[in-house]
């Protein structure tokens, strides 16, 4: 393990925090003189340099999503955020709208893989006219104190059927990326028990489900040293100072270098953009870019047992497709699965999780009756231009809209199931890298 890794790390960032936080006030001053002072070259200047001084210190709380209102049928109707069951690692964040249209229930599942469920922030947005849309919003490790035990892939996966529970029969479930393995395993365990909470469809998108299909160079980095190597070099410790103080972890500081490592001169242009764009006068463009890199910096660290055991069962192992994928000791069987339809969803150029491996998720449930299955290659986009942007919002969304309708039922009396306590810690209850792809 490499101890020194996350303390360095923390006493440069404290370091930077007053550079940061200097850059920020001189931005706001500017912001608040005469629009014929603010207008002067050299304020500009001033204020686009004050733009790119704000990033340099990471974040690692989670940004607000923000979503107040959504538009349906020509009114804005309010959305209010309430957890409506919670861990220590996760809180299931509900998406209510104030109207007493009923619409179908989806649990969208967001990667823990560095970056907060914010990242899915415009996926929410686009689903919330014509859903009931709950999201899984992860913890960040470093805010878990260590007496709530661990958190590995099984906790992973009994989230899902614990939240998939609570939501009761007839939910829906959306995994982007990463969580599509945990996903595929939660339903094929939940099919198995004839749990009356399995989903009533299945949507997968952009995920490694078997990553021996065109391997990327995310999948070939995982492979390429053993996993004793990611154990002693990728892992660290929290510091003190912090609730989580003293757990292991793969700090997302170092997830988020190994994304950046991998195109760096397309976000070294991005930011030479943004100074330029705001230099020049055009606000409103510099201003989308800065959004970005606000959210994208904005970081959490993935607890070591998930980590380690993600990168060795999913992408050295190739467990799920092999047939070897276990599960708080029972083996996982996709093939169970005979009543949840299913939509599977890749980009034509995704670098993370290439075409073809989230198709792999169709074979692997090979009892699914053909009408039950779909997939779509979405031409045209990488890993985010599948679940954001407007190639999912005009041409992917409607086809995870349609097999979520087309497959709902109204509910029966055994609606709500008895939730199965979660792993870590706590029931469901009302409020009082190699990287890994997503």
């Amino acid at each position: 393990m490499n101890w020194l890794a996350y303390p360095t790390y923390q006493a440069v960032s404290d370091m930077m925090r007053p550079v940061s936080g200097v850059a920020r006030m001189s931005g706001s001053l500017i912001d608040a003189w005469s629009p014929g002072v603010a207008a002067l070259d050299s304020v500009r200047y001033y204020g686009a340099a004050c733009d790119v001084l704000m990033l340099s210190t990471l974040t690692h709380k989670r940004p607000p999503f923000g979503i107040a209102s959504v538009e349906m049928d020509g009114r804005e109707i309010p959305v209010i955020e309430e957890v409506v069951a919670a861990t220590p690692f996760c809180s299931l964040l509900h998406f209510r709208k104030d109207t007493p249209a009923v619409h179908p229930r989806v649990l969208m599942i967001a990667p823990m893989s560095g970056h907060f469920a914010t990242l899915l922030r415009g996926t929410v947005r686009t689903m919330l006219p014509e859903h009931d849309v709950y999201i899984t919003d992860w913890h960040n490790p470093r805010d878990v104190s260590l007496k709530h035990g661990r958190f590995g892939f099984a906790e992973f996966v009994q989230h899902v059927i614990g939240f998939l529970e609570h939501l009761g029969e007839g939910a829906h479930v959306l995994a982007i990326c990463q969580p599509t393995v945990a996903a595929l395993a939660a339903v094929a365990l939940m099919a198995e028990d004839r749990n009356p909470a399995q989903p009533a469809s299945m949507t997968l998108m952009a995920g490694p489900i078997d990553t021996r299909i065109n391997p990327t160079r995310v999948n070939e980095l995982a492979k390429s040293k053993p996993i004793e190597w990611f154990e002693k070099n990728l892992i660290s410790t929290v510091p003190s100072g912090f609730a989580g103080a003293h757990r292991r972890v793969y700090p997302g500081f170092v997830q988020l270098s190994a994304f950046i490592s991998m195109n760096v001169e397309r976000h070294a242009n991005s930011l030479a953009d943004m100074f330029y764009e705001r230099a020049k006068g055009d606000a409103e463009k510099a201003e989308a870019i800065r959004l970005f890199y606000e959210e994208y910096f904005a970081t959490m660290d993935l607890a070591e047992e998930f980590y380690i055991e993600t990168v060795a069962t999913v992408f050295q192992q190739h467990a799920l497709p092999l047939g070897k994928l276990e599960v708080g000791g029972r083996l996982v069987d996709p093939s169970v699965i005979r009543r949840t339809a299913l939509l599977t969803v890749e980009g034509e150029k995704d670098d993370i999780c290439a075409v073809g491996q989230t198709l792999a998720a169709q074979d692997l449930c090979s009892r699914l009756r053909p009408y039950l299955k779909t997939h779509h290659v979405q031409t045209g986009v990488g890993h985010y231009g599948v679940f954001n942007g407007k190639r999912w919002e005009r041409q992917i969304y409607p086809l995870v809209r349609a097999v979520i309708h087309d497959n709902e039922a109204a509910p029966t009396l055994s609606a709500r199931v008895q939730p199965a306590p979660l792993a870590g810690g706590d029931e469901p209850h009302a409020p009082a890298t190699a990287p890994l792809p997503g």
